[in-house]
This record gives structure tokens, C-alpha cells and sequence, in this order.
């Protein structure tokens, strides 16, 4: 069995910026962590590996240093890792991304799962996992909280739906992205950290996927950032510091002349 994790290097939150010409995060220069959502794939991917001896394949698409967050994945017990990276990637939304990763995937062979993290935290949409399966032609089950078991070509699932839970056989290959309750992920081994500092990450280019080139960075997403403002997180309003009941009298009195301008009387 063959499991590709889909994982994304992401903006710490506390540094993320946006440039505002381009309404595109801002990477260069800001410290950058692997998507906290993607970790539980990695895990499931690990307990699956464990379970089924499946070869797991950790691949992202970013700039060069992504390759930290890869080498990441691998300390934690991922066999191998690619990244796909090149400058006309850049600036490709969740559709553009989905289409880079797809043609990715058929380079490095496809999988029988791919799996992947509810969301990043940075664009926060929850779309590249479906829009993969929508690419790759692969049924999907999104909101995963528990992998049960993988046999005859399908793997038994439990997702969470608005109602409660709902029990899937996701026929293989497929895509599956899970969420927080399907397992705690683990950290480095210092066995794993070694292995991972010597291995050599498979970068793959425009030049080797077969991918249009109108269909990818920001001339090839659909969808794009229009306008980008700071949200107002106070409003105009009036702090009245009461000291006596004289005071009070007169605060009181002015709450109520201003909700009457609200058209609320009160009786």
C-alpha cells in the first residue's frame, strides 16, 4: 500500500502577512511551521504504516525551504518526501494548487490513499483536498475523525457531519481528509531527526510535470483575493466613569435617551 500526505508549510500565525497588491501571504523572511492540521495526516498516515506496512510519501508544494517542513515529516516517521516548487507556482489559489499536486502525483506514481489536513491555517478553506479528488477523479470523504480499517480495495471511515457521525467504505485509491479526533500526532524521534538531515528531498519543477501553464499561479486561478482591509475591532462608543449616585443618575438617564434614538423604549 502507498499513502501520500498532502502537507503545506505555513506562516507561524503570530507572523502572517499579506501583501496587499497581490492579496497573496507573504513567505519570504517569515518563520515557518508545517500547517498544525497537517499533523494529523502524517499520524494517520504513521498508524496506517504501522498497521498495514504501507510506504508513506510526504509531499507539499512551496518554496525551497519547505523542504524543513518535509524533513519534518520524515523525523516523525515518514519514508520519503517531495516537494514540488517553482516561481510559476507562486500565487496559485486552492484550484491552481490542487492541479500542481495532482500532476505531481501522477509523476511520482499515485497512491492507493491520499490524505489530508482539514484546512490550512493560513487560507483556511478546506478545498484542495476535494478539489484533488475532483482532479484525480478519486471519491473523497472529507472530516474524518477515525480510519478503521483498509481490506478488499476499500478503506472503512467514520466523518463527522452536522447530525452526528456518518460510517463511509471509501473505495481505494481515494482521498480522505481528517481532522483533529483521529489521533494525537507524535513528535521526532532523535533517530527519525537524524535520518531526516541526511536524506535527499525529490524536488520535482514546471519542467517535469505535465501541467498547462495557463492553469497555474495567478494567471491560472479562478479565484483571487480582490481587496484586502483591516477589520475595525472596537467601535465609537462612549466610556462613562461613574463615582457617585448623582453620577449614576445621569448615566442612567443617558442610556435610556440613547436607546430611545434606537427607536427601543423600555418600560
Amino acid at each position: 500500500m502507498r499513502i501520500i500526505v498532502c502537507i503545506k508549510q505555513v506562516p507561524e500565525t503570530k507572523s502572517v502577512k499579506m501583501d496587499e497588491k497581490t492579496g497573496t501571504v507573504i513567505r519570504k523572511g517569515v518563520q515557518a511551521i508545517i500547517n498544525p492540521l497537517d499533523l494529523y495526516a502524517i499520524e494517520s498516515a504513521l498508524i496506517l504504516k504501522e498497521k498495514y506496512g504501507a510506504e508513506t510519501i510526504a509531499l507539499s508544494m512551496g518554496p525551497p525551504q519547505a523542504v524543513e517542513a518535509l524533513k519534518e515529516a520524515m523525523a516523525m516517521g515518514i519514508n520519503q518526501a517531495v516537494l514540488v516548487s517553482d516561481k510559476a507556482f507562486a500565487g496559485s489559489d486552492t484550484w491552481a494548487t490542487a492541479y500542481i499536486l495532482a500532476a505531481a502525483i501522477r509523476k511520482s506514481g499515485g497512491g492507493d490513499l491520499i490524505l489530508c489536513g482539514e484546512r490550512a491555517t493560513d487560507g483556511d478553506t478546506g478545498q484542495v483536498g476535494p478539489e484533488l479528488a475532483a482532479t484525480l477523479d478519486l471519491p473523497v470523504a472529507t472530516y474524518v475523525n477515525a480510519i478503521e480499517s483498509i481490506e478488499s480495495g476499500h478503506c472503512r471511515v467514520r466523518r463527522l457531519v452536522e447530525n452526528g457521525v456518518e460510517e463511509l467504505n471509501v473505495q481505494l485509491p481515494g482521498v480522505i481528509t481528517v481532522v483533529k479526533e483521529v489521533g494525537e500526532p507524535r513528535l521526532p524521534t532523535l533517530r527519525g531527526k537524524l535520518r531526516a538531515k541526511a536524506a535527499e528531498i525529490k524536488i520535482l519543477t514546471l519542467a517535469e510535470l505535465d501541467v498547462d501553464k495557463k492553469m497555474i499561479g495567478l494567471e491560472g486561478s479562478p479565484t483571487r483575493v480582490v481587496k484586502i482591509f483591516r477589520p475595525q475591532v472596537t467601535r465609537n462608543g462612549k466610556i462613562v466613569h461613574v463615582a457617585d449616585e448623582k453620577q449614576l443618575a445621569a448615566a442612567t438617564e443617558e442610556f435610556f435617551n440613547f436607546l430611545h434614538t434606537r427607536g427601543v423604549d423600555l418600560p
